[in-house]
């Protein structure tokens, strides 16, 4: 019986699917968007969030708690130096997940997972500048 079994395992041992979240949250805080399937964006957004917490707190002790899991200098600093700023005034509720629709080779679900925060930069400003010159 699977009585008070949470998580999902999707098709995945405990060790590949470690790995794949660890990977995913690593990508999620360097480039702050990415698009994956909806299970797997389910699954991950309670990880990055406890991340976010983990930074915002901001001790040494969290510090490394981030870097047991994420194992990315790069992308630790940028947790503490940046995102953790972006969220100061905010009480959980980080990243948001938008559907996208289905995949076409297999028809699995698909979804953006995002900080809130995340704006794309277009380079729309540029042309616009130029264009009123």
């Amino acid at each position: 019986m699977r009585h008070r079994k949470s998580g999902r395992k999707l098709g995945r041992t405990g060790s590949h699917r470690e790995a794949m979240f660890r990977n995913m949250v690593t990508s999620l805080f360097e480039h702050e968007r990415i698009v994956t399937t909806t299970e797997k964006a389910k699954e991950m957004r309670p990880i990055a969030e406890k991340m976010i917490t983990l930074a915002k707190r901001g001790d040494l002790h969290a510090r490394r708690q981030a870097y047991s899991y994420i194992r990315s200098q790069e992308v630790v600093a940028k947790l503490f130096d940046e995102i953790s700023e972006m969220f100061a005034d905010r009480n959980g509720g980080y990243t948001r997940i938008i559907k996208t629709g289905v995949r076409q080779g297999d028809a699995a679900s698909m979804a953006i997972l995002e900080l809130v925060g995340y704006e794309e930069d277009l380079g729309e400003e540029e042309v616009s500048e130029e264009s009123e010159e």
